[in-house]
C-alpha cells in the first residue's frame, strides 16, 4: 500500500519538476511504511532532508494529501554514518516533516542534528556521487554557442576536453576574456557535453564566489574536512571567475589542495577568469603556475560576421523573423560583447510587442540610439588608434606594420598605453589588435610612456591633449 501511494505521488511530481531534479532528489527516496496516514520515507542524508523541505515540500504535501486526504503527514528516516565509530555501519534517525528537528529511537548515540547537518548546497556527507546536481544550465550548450574567429581556439579545446575529460593536455583548461564574451556559456557547454557522454562522471559547476562562501561556512561549522573531501571526489570541476579568489589566502590554500588532488587523480579542471594567468594579481604563484600547466584560451570581442551569426541563431531559435537590414544594423552598432548584443535584440522585440509596432529599420535605429545613449560609452581600441594616429599624423594601418620608424613606434606605444588605461581589454587582446604584439610588448609600451610622461614635459602635454580628445 505505501509503495503504491508513493509511486502515485512520484507520477505527479515527475510531471512538475525538471527531469534532472527528479533524478537527483526523488529517485533516491525509498518509501518505508504507512501508518495512520503517516508516510515514512528514507533519504540519504540530513542535507537531502533539508533540501526537500526547502524546495519541494509544497508539491510533496499536495500530492500526498491527494492520495491520503488532508490529514496526511510525512515522516523522514535519514540514513547517517555514526560519527563516533570508524566503521561505515549505518543507523536511522526519525525526523518530523517540518521546522523543529527531533531525534526518535536513535539506536546508537544521540546527535544534535542542527549542529552536525551541513546546509551548504554542495557539502553532503555520505551522499552518493550519482546524486550530485551538476548545476548546469541546459541553454549553455555547444549547439547554442556560435563559433567564430574570436573563440575558435577556446571552443575547439573545450570540445576536445568534452570528448576525453582528464585525458588531454588541456588540463586545466583556462578560458579568459572580458565580461559578456561567453566564458560561462563555453565552460558549462563542456560540462553538459561530458555529462551526456559520460553519465557516470560527476560534473560540478561552481562560481568562485559561491565556492568562497561555502568554504567560509565550512570553517564556521567546523566541517572543513567535509568540504575538502567533497570537492576531491568530483570528476570534472568547473570554477567560474577564478580571479575572484584574489586576496583570499585561505580560499586559495584549500583550492590549491583540491586542484592538486584532482589533477594528480586524472580528473578534469575547467577555469574561467577575466585575464590570462600572467596578468592575474592577488593570486599565489603556486596557483598561477598550475593554471599554466594546461591551456589558456582567450575569448575576444566577436567580429561583425560572428555578431550577425549570433543574432540569426537567436531569432531562429525563438521563431522570430527579422529583416536582414535590421540584423545588420544591430550587429554594426552593438560591438562590445555578446550579452549586450542579445540584450539589444530583446529590447527591440519588447518595443515591438508592447507598442504593437512592426520591426523595421527605423524602429531598430530608434531603439539602438536610446540604448547607446543610456549606456556609458567605453572607448574602443579601434577608436583609440584612430585618435592617436590623427594626432601624430600617421596612417592608422601603419600601427599594424613591422616598421621601426620612431614616430610609428611611439604612436603604437601611446595607443597601447591608452588602451590599457581606458578599456577593460586584457594585455593580450590589446597587443593582438595593435600590431599583433604580445602582452610583454604592451607592458613595455606602457612603462615607456609612463617614464616619458614623468621626464618629458612636452610629451606629457601631448598625452594630456590626446586624453582630452578620447574622453570628449
Amino acid at each position: 500500500m505505501y509503495k503504491e501511494v508513493w509511486s502515485n505521488c512520484l507520477k505527479i511530481i515527475k510531471d512538475n519538476v525538471p527531469s534532472i531534479s527528479f533524478r537527483t532528489w526523488f529517485e533516491p527516496i525509498v518509501p518505508l511504511r504507512l501508518e495512520n496516514k503517516v508516510l515514512t520515507i528514507q533519504v540519504p542524508s540530513p542535507f537531502f532532508y533539508e533540501y526537500l523541505e526547502e524546495k519541494y515540500i509544497d508539491i510533496i504535501s499536495k500530492t500526498l494529501r491527494k492520495e491520503l486526504g488532508y490529514e496526511a503527514k510525512l515522516e523522514y528516516s535519514i540514513v547517517m554514518e555514526n560519527p563516533g565509530q570508524s566503521s561505515s555501519k549505518l543507523y536511522t534517525i526519525k525526523l518530523p516533516a517540518k521546522n523543529q528537528i527531533e531525534i526518535k529511537n536513535n539506536p546508537v548515540n544521540p546527535i544534535n542534528i542542527e549542529e552536525n547537518a551541513i546546509k551548504n548546497v554542495f557539502i553532503i556527507p555520505g551522499i552518493k556521487k550519482m546524486n550530485i546536481d551538476p548545476r548546469l544550465n541546459a541553454e549553455y550548450s555547444f549547439e547554442n554557442f556560435v563559433e567564430g574567429e574570436c573563440n575558435r581556439l577556446a571552443r575547439s579545446a573545450g570540445f576536445a576536453v568534452s570528448n576525453n575529460p582528464g585525458g588531454t593536455a588541456f588540463n586545466p583548461l583556462l578560458i579568459y576574456g572580458d565580461s559578456g564574451l561567453g566564458k560561462t556559456h563555453l565552460a558549462q557547454a563542456i560540462g553538459i557535453e561530458i555529462k551526456d557522454k559520460y553519465q557516470e562522471k560527476t560534473v560540478l559547476y561552481v562560481p568562485a564566489n559561491r565556492f568562497q562562501s561555502q568554504f567560509v561556512e565550512a570553517i564556521r561549522n567546523n566541517t572543513k574536512n567535509d568540504f575538502l573531501h567533497f570537492y576531491q571526489m568530483i570528476d570534472v570541476l568547473i570554477i567560474d571567475d577564478v580571479h575572484e579568489f584574489a586576496g583570499k589566502e585561505k580560499t586559495q590554500d584549500i583550492f590549491f589542495h583540491i586542484f592538486n588532488h584532482l589533477h594528480q587523480s586524472g580528473k578534469q579542471l575547467i577555469l574561467t577568469c577575466d585575464k590570462p594567468p600572467v596578468e592575474l594579481q592577488g593570486l599565489e604563484q603556486r596557483l598561477l603556475s598550475r593554471f599554466k600547466w594546461g591551456l589558456s584560451a582567450d575569448l575576444q570581442i566577436p567580429d561583425y560576421e560572428t555578431r550577425v551569426a549570433i543574432l540569426r541563431q537567436k531569432t531562429y531559435k525563438d521563431g522570430i523573423t527579422l529583416p536582414e537590414e535590421v540584423v545588420e544594423y544591430i550587429a554594426t552598432h552593438i560591438t562590445d560583447n555578446v550579452r549586450e548584443l542579445e540584450g539589444a535584440l530583446i529590447s527591440l522585440l519588447a518595443q515591438s510587442t508592447l507598442n504593437k509596432k512592426e520591426i523595421t529599420l527605423n524602429l531598430a535605429k530608434e531603439m539602438i540610439d536610446k540604448l547607446i545613449k543610456n549606456t556609458k560609452r567605453e572607448v574602443s581600441i579601434d577608436y583609440i588608434q584612430k585618435v592617436v594616429c590623427n594626432y601624430f599624423d600617421v596612417p592608422v594601418d601603419s600601427l599594424q606594420s613591422k616598421t621601426r620608424k620612431r614616430e610609428i613606434v611611439q604612436a603604437r606605444q601611446v595607443a597601447m598605453y591608452f588602451s590599457k588605461n581606458l578599456t577593460k581589454s586584457s594585455l593580450a587582446t590589446i597587443g593582438s589588435q595593435i600590431g599583433g604584439k604580445d602582452h610583454a610588448t604592451v607592458l613595455h609600451a606602457c612603462k615607456t610612456v609612463n617614464n616619458l610622461v614623468e621626464t618629458d614635459k612636452q610629451f606629457k602635454t601631448q598625452i594630456e591633449e590626446i586624453e582630452k580628445k578620447l574622453k570628449f
